[in-house]
């Protein structure tokens, strides 16, 4: 694996934490939060384009202001389950260039006047630098009409939001721990450094957290089933912010769109390397020791994990469906039929038919999942689904 320092502010930085941490070593989780999120050479807080046709992977926001708009239409469905409340906030987790708002809020402006009125847009970023493209877009555009608000998940007030959190394409992000099934135990991939070359090494779990998560998702690791050398992902991080959301709402909804696996298809003994993903310039591979500071690094959701373990806190779980389902719940199958009205040209007709079909490809985003769960909600009449999760 192991590439030369280069001269790479970051992979010096890295070298120094390991040489001053007690064992000489950091885990995976430790060495891809570095990756992403250092506040100096982090991917996230890198000054190049990340998202679109000019970055390194494409969203379902960055493609269209479809997926913007159909989640608008969702997200007042929630409030008038709330029963219309005067105020409802909005927290999207992870935000991006800023688009996917400027959709949502663009739309709930234009089409529900009154939800506009009860909304506070709430955004938790983690990156400076996407943090301040957001703010340049949406205060300049919508600072008199909207309460925009940006903070960390830290200084929400615990039960002080009625509304809902959500997300997309956040928790693939969330750093990971590496395990590896070998000479019948459960063990760790740690970074360490020798001759200013970035190595790997295996050692006992650093945390029983992780022996409790797969307690908890009934997955037994033995050398009848895994193969030798089996590799595989633990997002701890993930449940310490299902933790957070569950602790800062008080009443309402929690939307979370990724894409992932339930956990028996996760830890299924023939996806022997895991799911781990590195993507640089549109290309993806599965070496995160290599573009240190300069590619993204992502895994798989384990949707079955945030349910358990929502399950436990006292969350509903409320619906569980693929993206190109959800879209064609809330009318992306609409905007498909109205592209034959006669009224756009055939070159514009071709061009809205691959963007709507690009966000329900069966092999691409229409395969994400999208989990609704749910906290205090008291129904006045008989509701067991919502539209963009209808059978």
């Amino acid at each position: 694996m192991n590439g030369n320092k280069d001269h790479n502010p970051l992979l010096e930085k890295i070298f120094e934490i390991i040489h001053n941490s007690p064992d000489k070593q950091i885990t995976f989780a430790e060495y891809m939060d570095l990756c992403l999120y250092d506040s100096d050479y982090g991917y996230y807080n890198s000054e190049k384009i990340i998202i679109g046709n000019q970055g390194d992977f494409f969203t379902s926001p960055s493609l269209s202001t479809d997926f913007g708009e159909l989640l608008a239409i969702q997200l007042e469905e929630f409030w008038q389950t709330l029963g219309k409340p005067s105020s409802f906030q909005l927290v999207e987790m992870g935000a991006g260039n800023g688009n996917l708002a400027l959709t949502i809020i663009n739309y709930i402006l234009s089409h529900y006047p009154n939800f506009a009125h009860s909304l506070e847009y709430i955004i938790i970023e983690k990156s400076k630098a996407l943090k301040t493209k957001q703010q340049d877009l949406l205060t300049n555009k919508f600072g008199n009409l909207i309460k925009l608000k940006w903070c960390d998940l830290d200084s929400i007030s615990d039960n002080s939001i009625t509304g809902c959190f959500f997300s997309n394409e956040l928790i693939d992000a969330m750093s990971v721990h590496l395990i590896t099934f070998r000479e019948k135990q459960l063990q760790e991939i740690y970074l360490t450094e020798n001759n200013s070359q970035l190595l790997t090494k295996y050692d006992s779990l650093s945390t029983n957290e992780i022996v409790n998560y797969f307690d908890t998702l009934s997955i037994t690791f033995d050398s009848e089933t895994y193969p030798e050398n089996y590799q595989t992902e633990v997002n701890l991080n993930s449940i310490q912010w299902l933790k957070q959301v569950f602790t800062k709402l008080k009443q309402g909804f929690l939307l979370t769109i990724d894409y992932g696996y339930n956990a028996q298809k996760y830890y299924h003994p023939q996806r022997s390397q895991g799911t781990l993903k590195c993507y640089y310039n549109h290309r993806h591979h599965d070496n995160p020791y290599v573009n240190i500071g300069s590619q993204d690094i992502t895994s798989h959701v384990n949707f079955t994990a945030l349910e358990k373990y929502g399950k436990f806190l006292g969350l509903s779980n409320l619906g569980y469906t693929k993206q190109a389902l959800f879209l064609m719940n809330l009318g992306l199958g609409d905007r498909l039929n109205e592209l034959s009205n006669g009224k756009i040209s055939l070159t514009k007709i071709l061009q809205r038919r691959q963007e709507l079909h690009n966000l329900i490809n069966p092999e691409g985003l229409g395969n994400f999942g999208v989990l609704l769960q749910g906290k205090n909600l008291i129904f006045t009449q008989s509701k067991t689904s919502w539209q963009g999760f209808i059978n």
